[in-house]
């Protein structure tokens, strides 16, 4: 028996239809696909931003207190007492020697019942130690020059004072009649005084 080719004929072009609509409709997906996803380099920001630190940041180191130094000052006691302290009666704060840690410039004197003690000026610098009493490094003006002294300032590596003196032993002690604008610099490892002054300070 002869059979018709015309089935097979639709048959196999309704397949090939089939396949061929099966393949576009893929490929329409496919497209739509990758049309959705995000491009690689968009989804980066061209330019991200760096995380944000929350690391303190560093404390300046304070200049050191006065008040706990022990200074080469012997006072004598008072009526009724053991010892006298030396008081700080004026401070001045910088870095003299260009370390990055400050100093501190102290005017000291002994306590006393009238007049005007003489004073002494000391420069103060911290302690490796932990919480240790800082160190006197200098002296600039002793107390055995029977100065006072005025408007203390630091100016970079620059300690400027008015020293107040007397011109004789005649002159009463509450009343100087000297002044001197003195300044003290700090040069090649130790503090040189011009302006009124004796020569070079020394260094303790």
């Amino acid at each position: 028996m002869q059979h018709s080719s015309v089935p097979e004929l639709a048959h196999t072009r309704t397949s090939l239809v089939h396949w061929v609509a099966t393949a576009a409709a893929l490929a329409a997906v496919v497209a739509l696909s990758s049309f959705l996803q995000p491009d690689a380099a968009s989804a980066t920001a061209s330019h991200p931003r760096p995380a944000p630190s929350h690391a303190p940041a560093a404390r300046p180191v304070p200049a050191p207190d006065p008040d706990r130094a022990h200074y080469p000052l012997d006072c004598p006691a008072p009526p009724g007492e053991r010892s006298a302290k030396p008081r700080v009666s004026d401070r001045a704060e910088g870095d003299l020697d260009g370390d990055g840690t400050p100093e501190t410039v102290a005017v000291v004197q002994c306590p006393a019942g009238s007049g005007s003690p003489p004073d002494g000026v000391y420069v103060v610098t911290r302690t490796s130690a932990h919480n240790a009493a800082p160190r006197v490094v200098a002296t600039l003006l002793d107390p055995e020059e029977q100065r006072t002294v005025e408007n203390l300032r630091v100016d970079g590596r620059t300690v400027a004072a008015t020293l107040l003196g007397y011109s004789t032993l005649d002159i009463p002690r509450c009343c100087p009649d000297v002044k001197d604008r003195t300044h003290w610099n700090w040069r090649s490892g130790t503090f040189l005084r011009s302006a009124g002054d004796t020569g070079a300070t020394h260094t303790v």
